[in-house]
């Protein structure tokens, strides 16, 4: 037992000296002497109550009982309990048997409960009423309720033999427990019973009174009252007032109609009490009621006045008052309006607007949906939302197994917004009835259930949201507390009430839906109209079904989300068009299907999602992250477009956004033989999925939190050192500095001094800046910072290099070329602290070439700031727009800057073999394409229509690359070294110095754009030729044509089937067809020499797809055919000795009208834009015309790589073949 009590005493006596002892203590007046006779009428009285069960045992006294005062239960009884004397052990076991195996019994404790029943709150000294009970003694008062209280016992001494204490909930602020009594209280003192009236009370029935009130004359005149209970509106206490309304009817059912009803309002705070003593059904009489004219409602109702008594109607004593009615009326003679119907309104069926039907119903409360809100189960099939009540009192007794009745309550079905079941919720015309309390044991409260009350009371009172909104913000507020708290924020911050000075956390994130779908400044909510007004009209009368506006899933759902729908949707034959897959080898295959990326917007999801987290930066990987209760999802962030982010003060901040990407980027290592194979998943060796997002700033809300409501895990910064240093006095110093470059992040080796460590240094991850000291050392002064220390040599530039690792990579996001930082250094003041940093990881000699006067680490306690505009020192130029280089040095042979800088689009992302590999590691091994990322961007020169190519190559220890370089991204390559291939092609690769920032995202919607029409001859203008396009020519001759089988594995020939690779066997005997053929082509302006390969030669011979595929089965017995057409008339050339009716099918195939045709041909050139050597120039070329020689230049021929081929008009095949397409 929690009670802190004296032993059970062994004998009568004992039990007796401490009932004395408790009695005169607990019950006397404290200013008078003791009462011997109360004492003997509470001993009386617990005696006779305890003899009253019939199995006491021989005792006439209950020895196992203890008394208990008021601060004793609310001192000491910290658990719930109850206590019932008259019952036996076998009563109790039976009474809790029938909580069910899914709840926990009270448990029984042996207590003796008295205290003066009593309307008065603790400041009895005011008269302070609100309509609550409460049981007091001379230790203190605590609140209680009674199912049926009879007015009479208030004041009045009783012994409570059955019931049950309840401690303060977590969500109760006042920390008061209450007393739910069981049975009726057994008065200690005889109560007096009060004769009946001498002469009949004259009385008005409901019909009479409501035509009352439609006399001028009669206003203040004070009548009395009497009919039957019909209705019973909801206490509703407001900061001046509280109040409720009943509504009399007739005594017979015949006449008991909407016109003979009339309501009566009561406000004295004395007789708010009467609340807990209506029921309806039942007849009562109202004496000395006056009428009066409420300011907020225009019509004459009935009212109490403060000499106004709640009696029982008996028909022998009242006498009904016969007036006639003779004067001014106030209006005319009403009509009788119609009660609210049942059926729903015709005209709310246009559209979506329902009816809601209003009921009465009696149920078991089965479950608590979300306390704070207001909401529980029923039946375990209904819903109950007591939101749009002021049910505070109720609430604390409401757990599963509580009974109620509800008068008046609105029925909505299918409301939508993720509620599936019926919803029950009464309205403030409405009551709520207390039938029965629960035998169960109050379950623990989760956080997100204590808290918030007052943030969903603001969402119905203030925000006046309907019920389908309400109960989806409900929701979705108890989805952002469990995925926010508390590991991330504090569950009473986020969820506390919302004022101007102090909004709260949880409606702001909701704020964006609720503005759009309830506009704030909607008028509130009259309540004598809701109460009084007929038909009836409330915000619960009609209502639409609300389709789920958005989802707000933990990072963690929605990562594992992301990553089944990347693999769900992953096809090796939807990433790889099967008329390409045809001819790929092995490796190639593989290699095509190592990468691939999938991109998620919102609306992929249904509902919508928000993402919602808490920004942090990574001190391990060095990046953006959101973090949640269930984790933590990388983040890429651009403050708008071309524009990163740069403030270190969003660390910390909540973020919310609608818009944004979730990018799943799909590793795969596979060892498919060849495209016949990519159905089977068993050649899958292993996957892996890089998941992160990426959004602007502009897109999201970003909430500033306190540091106080953050938990601890979310703070990435490291705790400040201790102000009280023992070196000194601790002060606070800054420096400015203006970066000028930012080098890449990844694994660097320094030099560590050998009497700092003996061990062998590991590669540590880090990044290095280089910039400008602007002025000297600041040291902060109350809010800013003071005066700069003055230096040696003002006039000149003092550049530093920066160190970053450890902790500090932390601050690599935030970084960017062209800001000003302050560096923020806590600790003992320290001269020359940004000077010098005497354990240097880099030697001098290094620094001497950069030209910086010094090398700094930065430590892991300190901080940067993003320098305000009106803080940089006047007259600092400082240009933010990033250095790039110009088309001619990136594409030209000059080697004296070997590092260039450019902004780009990406293409393509790939992954082929490193550049330096060994021939064993090109031979087809999948795990050699691991080691290097190929990005085939597209240049944006500003003086260029058409933008050249040039492929960045990305290795080791650069992998895995940066967030966000994707196809489709603008990116911007600062410091790049730039190289040249044997093919004389210019090529960059990523170096420790490259900065790497990307400008904008890929587009949601990819929009093809056609290639541009163009002649041939505009081709040779090199600078403005594209690098793809597409032609109208005609195909004038066949030069060359190559059908072979390859084996899929290591390329060599495959006769009959069989590789004849000699040596060891190859793993997979998988054949593929190779094909290419070189074809001469003009336009009329100039000619072209095309190269197509694999299923593009069969357009270009003008094959259909059943003539090509038995082509390559004739080429399947010897395993290649080569034939080269070296001039007009000229024999071709085979490369082996194969069948003549191949060779003359081939031959004539290649000099026919089916070949030699007109076509559409869509191209890309040979020779890249990277490509340095110059085109060769136009050459003399003799011509015969007639007997008249010509000389003439010719330009050369170009050369390209065929894309595509279409018919200008429809030629068909030659049908030598005798299969039919």
């Amino acid at each position: 037992m929690a009670v802190s009590r004296a032993e059970a005493p062994t004998s009568e006596q004992a039990w007796l000296q401490l009932a004395q002892t408790f009695i005169q203590e607990t019950l006397c007046p404290t200013d008078k002497e003791p009462n011997v006779q109360l004492t003997q009428l509470v001993i009386d009285c617990v005696k006779a109550t305890w003899l009253s069960q019939g199995r006491n045992q021989g005792f006439t006294l209950p020895l196992s009982y203890s008394f208990v005062s008021v601060q004793d239960l609310r001192t000491h009884q910290h658990l719930p309990c109850c206590s019932h004397l008259s019952w036996s052990s076998s009563a109790y076991r039976a009474w809790a048997q029938e909580v069910g195996p899914n709840g926990t019994p009270l448990p029984r404790e042996r207590l003796l409960l008295l205290g003066t029943l009593t309307d008065l709150s603790e400041d009895s000294e005011k008269e302070c009423r609100n309509g609550s009970l409460y049981v007091r003694d001379n230790t203190g008062i605590l609140g209680c309720e009674l199912i049926d209280l009879d007015l009479s016992w208030l004041g009045h001494l009783f012994l409570f033999p059955s019931w049950s204490y309840l401690p303060p909930a977590r969500w109760n602020s006042s920390g008061l427990g209450h007393v739910e009594l069981w049975g009726a209280p057994v008065p200690v003192f005889p109560l007096t019973i009060s004769p009946g009236p001498l002469i009949p009370i004259p009385v008005l029935y409901p019909e009479s009174a409501s035509r009352l009130l439609t006399l001028r004359k009669l206003r203040g005149m004070q009548r009395n009252l009497a009919g039957k209970l019909v209705r019973l509106s909801a206490l509703v206490k407001s900061k001046k007032k509280a109040y409720f309304i009943l509504c009399l009817g007739e005594l017979s059912p015949v006449a008991s109609q909407a016109a003979n009803h009339v309501s009566i309002i009561v406000q004295v705070p004395a007789q708010l009490v009467w609340h807990r003593a209506l029921w309806p059904g039942r007849a009562y009489v109202l004496t000395e009621l006056r009428i009066s004219k409420t300011r907020d409602h225009c019509s004459c109702v009935w009212m109490t006045s403060p000499a106004s008594r709640l009696l029982l109607l008996k028909p022998e004593c009242v006498q009904e008052l016969e007036l006639k009615l003779e004067g001014p009326l106030l209006e005319a003679d009403r009509q009788p309006l119609p009660m609210p119907s049942n059926s729903q309104d015709r005209k709310g069926q246009t559209g979506l607007v329902r009816n809601s039907r209003l009921l009465s119903y009696s149920g078991m409360v089965t479950g608590l949906l979300n306390e704070s809100a207001g909401l529980y189960e029923l039946d375990g099939q209904l819903g109950l939302c007591l939101a749009y009540q002021q049910f505070h009192d109720l609430r604390r007794v409401m757990r599963p197994g509580v009974i109620l009745e509800l008068q008046d309550v609105h029925l909505l079905q299918s409301v939508g917004g993720g509620t599936r079941r019926p919803v029950l919720a009464p309205c403030l015309r409405g009551a709520v009835l207390l039938q029965g309390y629960s035998r169960q044991k109050p379950e623990t409260q989760s956080s997100h259930q204590a808290h918030g009350a007052s943030l969903y009371e603001q969402l119905v009172w203030e925000r006046q949201l309907g019920l389908p909104l309400y109960l989806w913000a409900a929701k979705a507020l108890e989805e952002l507390a469990c995925k926010l708290c508390p590991h991330v924020l504090r569950h009473r911050q986020f969820l506390q009430h919302s004022s101007p000075g102090n909004p709260s956390l949880g409606l702001q994130l909701l704020a964006p839906t609720l503005d759009l779908l309830a506009p704030p400044g909607s008028s509130m909510r009259d309540v004598y109209h809701e109460i009084l007004g007929e038909p009836h009209h409330c915000p619960l009368r009609k209502y639409a079904r609300l389709q789920t506006p958005y989802s707000f899933p933990t990072l963690a759902t929605l990562k594992e989300e992301g990553q089944c729908r990347a693999w769900a949707s992953f096809d090796p034959k939807a990433l790889l068009p099967l008329p390409e897959a045809f001819y790929l080898l092995s490796c190639q295959l593989n290699h095509r299907l190592a990468w691939s990326w999938l991109s998620l917007l919102p609306s992929a999801f249904h509902p919508a999602q928000v993402l919602i987290g808490v920004l942090v930066a990574s001190s391990r990987k060095g990046c953006l992250q959101l973090r949640d209760k269930s984790g933590s999802l990388p983040c890429l962030l651009l403050a708008k477009h071309s524009q990163p982010v740069t403030d270190p003060r969003l660390i910390g901040c909540l973020v919310r956004t609608e818009r944004f990407q979730l990018i799943i980027e799909r590793d795969v290592r596979s060892n498919f033989p060849s495209w016949k194979e990519l159905s089977m998943p068993g050649f899958l060796q292993k996957q892996q999925a890089r998941v992160y997002v990426q959004f602007f700033l502009t897109d999201a809300l970003i909430l500033s939190v306190p540091r106080s409501f953050l938990h601890s895990a979310t703070l990435s910064t490291p705790p400040q050192t201790d102000p009280t240093c023992s070196e000194g006095p601790c002060i606070v110093q800054s420096r400015l500095f203006l970066l000028s470059h930012k080098e890449a992040l990844m694994k660097r080796n320094f030099c560590v001094p050998p009497e700092v460590s003996s061990e062998v240094p590991k590669p540590t991850l880090s990044f290095q800046v280089s910039g400008i000291w602007l002025r000297g050392t600041q040291r902060k002064e109350g809010t800013g910072w003071g005066p700069p220390e003055p230096q040696g040599d003002e006039d000149k530039d003092q550049k530093v290099l920066l160190i970053f690792l450890g902790s500090s990579v932390r601050w690599f996001e935030f970084l960017h070329p062209g800001q000003i930082y302050r560096l923020i250094a806590p600790g003992p003041t320290t001269p020359v602290l940004f000077e010098k940093d005497g354990s240097s990881c880099i030697s001098q000699r290094p620094l001497e070439l950069a030209g910086c006067v010094s090398c700094l680490t930065v430590q892991d306690e300190w901080t940067l700031e993003l320098e305000c505009s009106q803080d940089i020192p006047d007259g600092l130029g400082t240009s933010k727009a990033l250095p790039e280089s110009s088309l001619t040095e990136l594409l030209s042979g000059n080697f004296t800057d070997s590092l260039v800088s450019f902004s780009a689009e990406i293409l393509s992302r790939t992954l082929c073999e490193p550049l330096l590999a060994p021939l064993w590691m090109k031979s087809g091994n999948t795990g050699a394409m691991r080691g290097c990322v190929k990005l085939t961007v597209a240049l944006e020169p500003a003086d260029c229509e058409f933008p050249p190519y040039l492929d960045v190559y990305i290795e080791d220890p650069h992998l895995p690359v940066s967030l966000g370089l994707l196809p489709g991204a603008r990116v911007y390559f600062g410091q790049l070294e730039k190289r040249v291939s044997r093919s004389h092609n210019v090529y960059c690769c990523f170096r420790s110095s490259t900065y790497v920032q990307v400008l904008s995202f890929p587009p949601e919607t990819t929009v093809s754009v056609p290639l541009p029409h163009i002649y041939l001859a505009e081709l040779l203008q090199d600078s403005r030729a594209p690098f793809r396009a597409t032609a109208s020519c005609h195909i004038v001759s066949v030069f060359s044509l190559q059908l072979s089988w390859v084996c899929a594995h290591c390329t060599s020939i495959c006769s009959q089937g069989r590789c004849t690779r000699q040596g060891p066997s190859c793993p997979t005997q998988t054949a593929v067809s190779q094909a290419s053929i070189r074809v001469l082509v003009e336009d009329g302006t100039a000619e072209a020499v095309v190269t197509c390969r694999n299923h593009h030669v069969a357009a270009a011979l003008g094959l259909c797809p059943n003539e090509w595929t038995s082509l390559l089965e004739f080429v399947h017995v010897p395993g290649r055919v080569a034939l080269q057409f070296t001039g007009p008339g000229a024999q071709p050339e085979c490369s082996a000795k194969i069948d003549e009716l191949l060779t003359l099918f081939l031959q004539t195939l290649c000099t026919s009208p089916s070949v030699l045709r007109p076509i559409v041909l869509s191209f890309e050139l040979e020779r890249k834009p990277s490509r340095i050597v110059p085109l060769e120039p136009p050459r003399l070329q003799r011509f015969q015309c007639g007997e008249l020689p010509l000389l003439t230049r010719v330009n050369p021929r170009l050369r390209l790589s065929c894309l595509s081929i279409q018919e200008v008009e429809h030629f068909s095949s030659l049908g030598v073949i005798a299969s039919s397409c």
